[in-house]
């Protein structure tokens, strides 16, 4: 329907004097005429309207430019730090100080001090035991498929005729163990205080506070002296050591499913990968 548009203006409220309608109630639209009208008459009221738009104009100018600034710095600062996932914030406990820090860390299992100290150690150490462990899986079954030696496969190592019963090897081993895990212990408690070697004196004169990474004996070809040198062989050390640690996993898995090393594996795979792979 067509509104009827009429000279006469509408019924207003003799209290507010604001329009009302029909069945008393106050118009909006009323409202929204009224201030239309107040802003059209009075010049004064357009120009303070006009400055305040320019100002919040100029405002919001300012502070697109800020914000835009502001995260074209944080993504430059961030751009050069690798992450474990592109695009992944990292860990706002890992400032990348750390030799293989890629800001993984979901359930902030490092964020107290305390246990990041114990984990980055802890994991240094499986890394280390993990390398030797797969060098230990792979290289009796390529001695013994070349022809150099007659040695068991890893897992049935245990079941060997070695120079000595079982029993008592394994107490040695337990035991050597136990004195480095101490030791090591006592370096990250004491950085610095197990450098000397107990039984033959070498390294008193190290100064060492590095923990984890002792030098000495360990470090014949003084690697360390370059700082370069060093960080980057801990990098190293680190990445190899976290395959190994996968690899070790796969190796036992591995046998748990077909009951032969991970050479004969590869072998086997390598000869019809069609049909011997993880998938049949």
């Amino acid at each position: 329907m067509l509104e009827r548009v009429t000279d006469e203006a509408p019924p207003r409220d003799a209290t507010s004097g604001r329009e009302r309608r029909d069945d008393g109630s106050i118009d909006p639209r009323g409202l929204i005429r009224s201030h239309r009208r107040s802003f059209v008459r009075s010049p004064r009221v357009r120009r303070s309207w006009y400055r305040s738009m320019v100002c919040r104009l100029k405002q919001t100018r300012a502070t697109t430019k800020t914000a835009a600034s502001r995260q074209s710095v944080v993504v430059s600062a961030n751009a050069d730090r690798p992450v474990w996932y592109p695009g992944k914030a990292p860990a706002a406990h890992l400032d990348g100080s750390l030799p293989g820090d890629y800001g993984f860390d979901p359930l902030s299992l490092s964020a107290d001090p305390e246990m990041k100290k114990w984990m980055v150690q802890a994991e240094l150490q499986h890394a280390r035991w993990a390398m030797l462990g797969v060098a230990g899986a792979v290289a009796p079954e390529l001695l013994t498929k070349i022809g150099n030696a007659d040695l068991p496969n890893w897992a049935e190592a245990p079941n060997y005729d070695y120079w000595a019963p079982a029993g008592p090897l394994f107490f040695i081993q337990m035991a050597m163990f136990n004195w480095a895990e101490i030791r090591r212990w006592q370096d990250m408690k004491n950085p610095g205080s197990v450098n000397t070697d107990p039984l033959f004196g070498y390294n008193s004169n190290d100064t060492n506070t590095d923990v984890g990474y002792p030098k000495g004996l360990f470090d014949k070809l003084n690697y360390a002296k370059d700082e370069k040198v060093t960080a980057e062989l801990k990098q190293k050390e680190i990445k190899n050591g976290r395959l190994a640690m996968v690899a070790f996993a796969g190796i036992v898995v591995q046998y748990c499913a077909t009951g032969v090393g991970p050479l004969e594996n590869l072998a086997a795979h390598m000869a019809n990968p069609g049909t011997v792979s993880v998938f049949n």
